[in-house]
């Protein structure tokens, strides 16, 4: 019998928090009150419940009433009351055995530092839509080229379609295939079939440099992509059709061409060179790791910060107002924008940053790229979420990449290694248990990006593939899929080289091989097209907690769980034989179903137990459960 499931249990959806009428989900205000509930299975031997809340810098204890006995599991709620803009709080267990703490990252026998404790936030929380969606991310260049003439810029290599990708330096970033904003828009309905909810596009600014980080201005955009027009039609044809898009911003640098940085060389008393640090005018100056077509900007600057991302005239807002219409930002090297030695902005940059894209758009969704631990920026008034290469990204890897390929991930020198089930979970509980639920579940989960090797490659087999996209699409966060991951882009054996900082040789940035039939992976679309859809139409998939029921090396069980419904998903990397679940704790009754959303067959409970089948092979497998049986969470005054 799964040992996981018999502990206690509390998380931070809908299912064990209310947070009082008419506030968000998990977004209390000051002074009011949240309900929290925990479930106690008999089994653990714990009797008795007490809230554990840190007020005024002090531990407060509140006993917690039973309100509800079933056969295998006690119901136990609690009232918070919000005093701060930052409440931590924990649960302590009792029982004739011993005691013991429930924390963010389950249950210990042992003191904990509060680090540890579970999290509201009383800030302006993130925009409703986002804990809904499915983003697809797009690199212009190279996912369709319209039939308009284009004026290739005198920096580019211009390569056909079906070119190979150059992979020496500096050749590779300057290989230009033509990819364009109307030829994104030309290809939409690609984006309608596979159900995704709006596009991520990286910068679509003017630049030397085929990523277009190396931003030459934030005045336009790039010509050669269509330019403002192009933009402009582009979000237009999205939101005519229910689709979002998110931008790219970095407010950590910009090129060595732009005009602010040419100004800041060219005389050392001008505006613009308080833009920029120097070390000595002009030539030495702090860059984005060194690299001096990347100067860094100084956030000290009050122009700079009035010109980026301050106020309703800003580089920000403008975007996000007509005739652009950008629903937020994924904002480049969030970790290290207005940090500098000594120097540290960034908070301040985070909250000037957001007074403005709401100032212009209420729902404007604001996404840092962190690529390790970024619970100091996630907290009070941090961003909305983060790019989850930490707690999502690196820890599939490790589960399901192939083992025989030495795969690298942002930055670390040794390769990905292959660890078991048990200890990638304990690595997703560490990240996650020292957030609040919130930033989780508005951070971007993604099996690879433009930064890192493609996911086809990193899995190796079409079997373990499908399983990561599996996970992708019934895990807690907003899943983002790399253009051409659905069709198994990476897969025809080209091999992937990385380079110094652990970064993916370019052709993960392939060109979408629209008209090679012959390359498409159809078995793989269509499997993304159903766990979208099945995504979409569960609450539980897009906003329910997250409870691991059964892990060993080559298995991992989990349940998320909403008022509405739950959803069983079990995956495994190899064969892998009946996993057993104690289905009164589960819950079911004798009898119960659970519905196969993914094909195969319906699982029943039956004597106490619900039997997962043994699999001969990777495999996903998702399953509806009715709801706990427990009533909704009453919602506090």
């Amino acid at each position: 019998m799964a040992e996981e499931l018999l502990a206690p249990h509390h998380g931070g959806s809908a299912a064990h928090v209310a947070t009082p009428r008419g506030l968000a989900a998990a977004s209390p205000v000051i002074g009011s009150r949240t309900t929290l509930r925990v479930e106690v299975p008999h089994a653990s031997g714990f009797e008795a419940v007490h809230l554990r809340s840190v007020e005024d810098g002090e531990p407060v204890y509140r006993p917690a009433r039973r309100v509800h006995r079933a056969r295998a599991v006690d119901l136990y709620e609690v009232e918070l009351t919000q005093v701060s803009q930052v409440m931590s709080y924990r649960f302590q267990l009792d029982g004739p055995r011993g005691d013991a703490w429930l924390t963010g990252r389950g249950v210990v026998p042992h003191d904990v530092p509060d680090t540890w404790d579970f999290q509201l936030l009383a800030s302006p929380p993130p925009p409703s839509w986002v804990a809904d969606a499915t983003l697809y991310q797009i690199f212009p260049d190279r996912f369709a080229r319209s039939g308009a003439s284009q004026d290739w810029p005198d920096w580019a290599q211009p390569a056909a379609w079906t070119d190979p990708i150059a992979t020496d330096r500096p050749s590779s970033m300057y290989q230009l295939y033509g990819g364009d904003l109307p030829g994104i828009a030309e290809r939409l309905e690609h984006l309608l079939h596979l159900g995704v909810d709006g596009v991520y596009l990286t910068p679509v600014f003017p630049s030397v440099q085929n990523h277009r980080y190396a931003a030459s201005s934030f005045d336009e955009v790039d010509p050669f992509l269509g330019g403002d027009a192009g933009l402009a039609a582009l979000s237009a044809a999205l939101h005519e059709r229910g689709l979002r898009l998110l931008g790219d911003l970095t407010l950590n640098h910009s090129g060595s061409t732009h005009p602010w940085f040419l100004a800041a060389q060219a005389d050392a008393a001008s505006v613009e060179a308080g833009f920029y640090v120097f070390d000595e005018h002009p030539h030495r100056y702090q860059a984005w790791h060194g690299v001096p077509t990347l100067p860094k900007f100084d956030h000290r600057d009050p122009e700079l910060r009035r010109r980026l991302y301050e106020g309703a005239t800003s580089v920000a807002a403008r975007y996000l107002a007509a005739p652009f219409h950008l629903d937020g930002w994924r904002i480049d090297a969030a970790n290290m924008a207005g940090r500098q030695g000594a120097v540290d902005l960034s908070a301040e940059l985070r909250v000037r940053l957001l007074t403005t894209c709401r100032g212009v758009r209420h729902d404007a969704y604001v996404l840092a790229e962190h690529c390790h631990d970024a619970t100091a920026d996630l907290k009070a008034d941090g961003w909305h979420g983060t790019m989850d290469y930490t707690g999502f990204t690196r820890p599939v890897w490790s589960w399901l990449g192939d083992p025989e390929r030495e795969v690298r991930l942002l930055g670390p020198p040794a390769p990905v290694r292959s660890l078991p089930g048990t200890t990638v979970a304990h690595v997703m509980d560490l990240v996650r248990g020292q957030l609040p639920w919130r930033s989780v579940l508005h951070s971007m989960t993604l099996l690879g990006s433009h930064d890192t090797a493609r996911w086809a490659h990193v899995a190796g087999d079409q079997a373990r593939r499908h399983v990561g996209l599996t996970w992708l699409l019934t895990f807690v966060g907003v899943p983002s899929l790399f253009y051409g991951d659905e069709i198994g882009l990476g897969a025809d054996g080209t091999i992937e080289k990385t380079g110094s900082r652990g970064a993916p040789d370019v052709v993960t940035r392939a060109p979408m091989p629209w008209d090679q039939p012959d390359r498409w992976d159809r078995a793989t679309l269509e499997l993304t097209r159903r766990l979208v859809a099945i995504r979409r139409s569960s609450p539980a998939l897009r906003r329910g907690g997250l409870r691991w029921v059964h892990l060993d090396d080559d298995v991992m069980v989990y349940l998320r769980d909403h008022p509405q419904e739950r959803v069983l998903i079990a995956l495994t990397r190899s064969a892998a034989g009946e996993v057993v679940l104690d289905a009164e704790v589960l819950g079911l009754v004798t009898g119960a179903h659970a519905e196969s959303l993914l094909g195969g067959q319906d699982l029943v409970a039956a004597a106490g137990t619900l039997r997962v089948p043994a699999v001969d092979g990777p495999s996903g497998r998702v399953w509806r459960l009715p709801a706990s049986g427990f009533a909704p969470v009453p919602a506090s005054p």
